[in-house]
């Protein structure tokens, strides 16, 4: 018989008095496609890390092609055929494509390069997987579909013959998405096996053979992909039965935040082109789009990062163009940026502190210029009953969090200041169903509040779920807006195409 090309017996991990994995059991054909779903926090990338030799396990073995893996060493793993996407990139921005596939696969003695015969052999595994690539181009000057194409190619460069990848459309478009996917049918038509990590159970229907799912740690179902239902899956995930919840008809107030033809040219460019739109007391307007388009500007203008360069921007009927950011929370401007590691939270302090972090100088958090730790603390221990945020007390560092927790510490400081405008900027990227819902949830609630509230995603059932009102963002133009009763996911998607002037019944 011919042996699986992966098996991973029994691993156990603890972190301390968290157990990570309990002796999970898994398999992996020779050509396989296996998702690996669960909650954030379920284990899913510690097992993998584990695979990879980032991490030892402290029970159990991993076999490659029948033979154990020495544990904890990630050379070991590379040399034995296994290669790992990380979900946050490992490429050298400043470096060109090649240089980033050759970064640790030749000796550091060697007195000469052989760049030649690299460039030709990166070449033909990027027309043999199809996975288009300029091995002169900047790192930095790619767009992130390009990037994961480097870091794969990166891994095939090394002869992985099972390929590792961490929610690998977590940064993703759909329709990039759907390419990369489409890619990874054809590499298991070359022998590759493939286990991904996902939360999107559409893309796991789609692109898998096979899906496990783990639950605080353990494994506690595995399907054949043909045999299940996205409903099963988000129910095995969480352990009860998932529904994303649905707004509900309210008449809006009047109008709490407003632009009127917008300009932002940045570096010369214009990012943002004569866009207006308004933003209602209890309604959420959302803002669809392709990944690139112009919503990180846009973001970066209601945060007050970046500045009109023409048009007018009104919180409240004051202008709010110049205002720091600073001024803007104290405005009631409330933010929940689209990447949690980079803008949302310090991973390195406490949960307590990041809990406080844009009220650092509120009276109820400081005396005399000095934070008061009791009360933040405090908040922080009332933000984790509330909000669900698991595996955290308020002194746990924050990066020791699983990114949907994270994000529901990042919404739970948020909302605790009942703001009475939220700009939420992909506001459930890499969540799982049940923390999708949780954090849909508490958006529909501050609705209901009477907050007005941005959303700016590229998930359209999202969008469809939450928002009142839609716009279409292409190429930094906004389409006019239309009423989620008149919106679908094709009539969305011609707006998010620039098609804007094509009747409904077209």
């Amino acid at each position: 018989m011919t042996p699986a090309a992966l098996e991973l017996d029994r691993i156990t991990k603890r972190f301390g008095p968290l157990v990570a994995n309990d002796a999970v059991s898994l398999s992996l054909a020779q050509g396989e496609v296996l998702a690996l779903l669960g909650e954030n926090g379920a284990g899913k990338t510690t097992l993998m890390n584990i695979l990879f030799g980032h991490y030892r396990a402290d029970e159990g073995e991993v076999r490659v092609m029948g033979r154990p893996l020495p544990p904890g060493q990630p050379r070991a793993a590379i040399a034995a055929g296994v290669g790992m996407v990380h979900q946050h990139f490992t490429l050298a921005g400043n470096l060109t494509v090649l240089d980033n596939v050759l970064i640790g696969s030749e000796p550091l003695l060697r007195l000469r390069s052989r760049r030649a015969e690299a460039r030709t052999r990166l070449l033909d595994l990027a027309a043999r997987f199809g996975l288009p690539v300029d091995p002169d181009a900047r790192v930095a000057d790619l767009s992130v579909g390009e990037r994961q194409r480097v870091e794969i190619l990166k891994a095939l460069y090394r002869d992985a013959r099972i390929l590792i990848l961490d929610e690998p459309t977590a940064v993703l478009a759909r329709p990039e998405a759907e390419r990369l996917f489409g890619t990874l049918r054809g590499m298991t038509g070359q022998g590759l096996s493939i286990v991904f990590i996902s939360h999107k159970l559409h893309e796991v229907m789609a692109a898998s053979d096979r899906v496990a799912v783990l639950r605080a740690g353990r494994l506690v179902a595995e399907r054949r992909t043909t045999d299940t239902t996205p409903a099963e899956l988000a129910e095995l995930m969480v352990g009860r039965r998932v529904a994303r919840p649905r707004r509900a008809a309210r008449a809006p107030g009047p109008p709490v935040l407003t632009a009127d033809r917008v300009t932002v040219v940045e570096k010369g460019e214009t990012r943002l082109d004569a866009i207006s739109f308004e933003v209602r007391e209890g309604e959420i307007l959302g803002i669809v789009g392709v990944s690139g388009n112009g919503q990180a500007t846009l973001g970066r203008l209601l945060s007050g990062l970046a500045r009109p360069s023409t048009g007018a921007l009104a919180l409240g009927g004051r202008d709010m163009a110049r205002l720091s950011p600073r001024a803007l929370v104290r405005e009631g401007v409330g933010r929940i940026p689209e990447d949690r590691h980079a803008e949302g939270a310090i991973g390195e302090l406490a949960v307590w502190e990041n809990a406080i972090l844009e009220r650092a100088r509120d009276p109820a958090f400081a005396r005399a210029g000095l934070v008061r730790r009791a009360a933040a603390r405090a908040f922080a221990a009332d933000l984790i009953a509330r909000f669900d945020i698991r595996g955290a007390g308020p002194d746990t560092r924050t990066r020791l969090l699983s990114g949907g927790n994270m994000q529901k510490l990042i919404l739970g400081r948020t909302l605790a200041m009942n703001p009475r405008f939220v700009l939420a900027n992909q506001p459930t990227r890499g969540l799982d169903e049940g923390a999708i819902a949780a954090v849909h949830a508490r958006l529909l609630e501050a609705r209901e509040r009477g907050a007005a509230i941005l959303l700016i995603s590229e998930e359209l059932e999202e969008a469809l779920g939450l928002a009142d009102r839609l716009q279409a963002i292409v190429k930094g133009r906004l389409s006019d807006p239309i009423p989620a009763e008149e919106a679908d996911t094709r009539r969305l998607g011609l707006l998010m195409a620039g098609v804007w002037e094509v009747p409904h019944a077209a």
